[in-house]
């Protein structure tokens, strides 16, 4: 039995004297509302005096005697309540003693009643018949009472990722955000269908984890009696599709990465991953481009957005710049004639730690993204990798050290990757196999070798672009949030 305090007593004593008064404070019947607070405040001329029913949590109340003032929180906004003691008391089982004596703030109620103004000029509802809804046990947090005025706060980010429910309750723009990111899926989900392109699902569960250099989390499967994995990606199953003849595939799918925590990483994600046949990276990269300009006027209504002390412009074209070039342009080294050797040199100059067991492409990555990357804050497409970096990409037919991949920046962190996708089945099995061996030299986010995927491209696929994006960075942009925490309904949490 938990340890209750004298506020969560007084309540529970409440929902005892509301069943001896047989008014039940958990009622199950269907509660008809038509009405937003949101409406009735933006088209008062339209609600003026018209009766309305709208449900929701009590926020505030002034008890004056035979009239009350409350305020009701909906889904989207408040409203001012005027709660009349002779409006209600022969109209509903609950009367005004219930309402002042048995109803807290925190409650769910409903109620019916015309729209008017008060003297004061506040849009509000005259209120002519109340039924209480749910029984709020705990109180909501608060910092001040004045009065009868309560002044609700929660800040803390600690208790506000453990505790989400009391963000969206209190916080009115950390609902906007989430409400943001369902316009930001629902824009890409049109797009992507506009062009005709089916939405599939794969598997969360795999017997490879594949499509992504990344470790893997691990769980056994008792009836089978073998390890499984939580998928790293999606983009193996994917292509899959695409060698099976679907012109066109996508999935928003939850991701599973065994790595580190920061205000940039969760170890479950989300992107979302499409695969157009008969198309390359450079369609790709237009493709994206016009993408991400319809999302920032339908989400913001502006091709530029605000981040931090940063204006993001969206308009098109965005810059572009090959590895080399970019790295150089930071540096002023060019490493595109360096060994493996010489890579480690300059890293070491540049005051950039490089684990040993890292080959060539990935010395590159840590080059870049120590000295590149946090400076990339407009949106920016790097090109031309080197072919060590890409295990899954086409090789350049003029150059073939490099591939035709990009990854699009913004506000300093990668968010989108792309490949013109490799197809040729050898091919594919060499760079597996490269992998592997950089595997036995103990870099753990190292590829796996897929034989059921290698069979499949056997049978042939087409030439492909393929593009991963990252909805949780999109989001921390277009709804200019400082941690990846803020755009994820239930972050991952240590244990207290």
């Amino acid at each position: 039995m938990p340890d209750f305090s004298v506020e969560e007593l007084n309540r529970l004593d409440k929902v005892k004297k509301l069943k001896e008064l047989s008014v039940n404070p958990y009622p199950s019947d269907e509660v008809i509302i038509d009405s937003k607070s949101t409406n009735i405040l933006e088209n008062f001329d339209e609600y003026n005096n018209k009766t309305v029913k709208i449900a929701g949590r009590l926020m505030s109340r002034r008890l004056m005697g035979k009239a009350s003032f409350g305020e009701l929180l909906d889904s989207y906004g408040r409203i001012q309540l005027y709660i009349k003691k002779d409006s209600i008391d022969n109209e509903n089982e609950e009367n005004y003693e219930i309402f002042k004596k048995l109803i807290d703030l925190g409650d769910f109620i409903y109620v019916s009643g015309y729209v008017f103004k008060t003297k004061l000029g506040e849009i509000s509802i005259h209120v002519e018949n109340l039924k209480l809804l749910s029984k709020a046990i705990k109180p909501l947090p608060c910092v001040k009472i004045d009065g009868e005025k309560v002044h609700f706060q929660f800040t803390n980010k600690e208790h506000i990722y453990r505790q989400r429910y009391l963000d969206l309750i209190l916080n009115k723009e950390s609902k906007e955000v989430f409400f943001k990111r369902t316009k930001i899926t629902n824009t890409i989900r049109n797009y992507f269908n506009n062009y005709g392109y089916l939405e599939v699902e794969t598997p969360v569960l795999q017997p490879l984890y594949g499509g992504a250099s990344a470790r893997p989390f691990t769980t056994h499967h008792n009836t089978l009696d073998q390890e499984l994995y939580l998928r790293i990606s999606n983009e193996l199953y994917l292509k899959r599709l695409i060698i099976g003849g679907i012109d066109g595939v996508y999935e928003f799918s939850k991701d599973f990465r065994n790595e580190g925590m920061d205000r940039f990483h969760n170890p479950e994600f989300t992107q979302v991953e499409l695969y157009v046949p008969y198309k390359d990276y450079k369609w790709m990269m237009n493709f994206t481009e016009d993408l991400l300009n319809r999302l920032a006027i339908e989400v913001c209504g502006s091709k530029t957005v605000q981040v931090d002390d940063n204006i993001i412009n969206f308009e098109k074209p965005f810059k572009r710049f090959t590895m080399f070039e970019i790295i150089e342009h930071f540096t002023g080294i060019d490493i595109s004639n360096m060994d493996e050797d010489k890579l480690r040199e300059t890293a070491k100059k540049l005051d950039i730690y490089i684990d040993p067991c890292l080959g060539y492409g990935r010395i590159i990555d840590e080059i870049f993204g120590a000295k590149c990357e946090p400076n990339l804050i407009q949106p920016t497409f790097i090109t031309t990798y080197p072919i060590e970096m890409s295990p899954l990409a086409k090789q350049n037919y003029d150059n073939p050290n490099f591939v035709d991949r990009f990854e699009l920046f913004m506000n300093g962190k990668e968010c989108a990757n792309c490949f013109s996708e490799l197809n040729d089945p050898v091919e594919q099995r060499k760079r597996f196999e490269e992998e592997m061996k950089l595997s036995k030299r103990g870099d753990d986010e190292s590829m796996v070798l897929d034989e059921d995927f290698l069979t499949a491209m056997s049978y042939g696929m087409p030439p492909t672009a393929g593009i991963g994006i990252g909805i949780d960075r999109l989001t921390m942009i277009l709804t200019n949030s400082r941690s990846i925490q803020d755009v994820i309904l239930f972050p991952q949490m240590r244990k207290l």
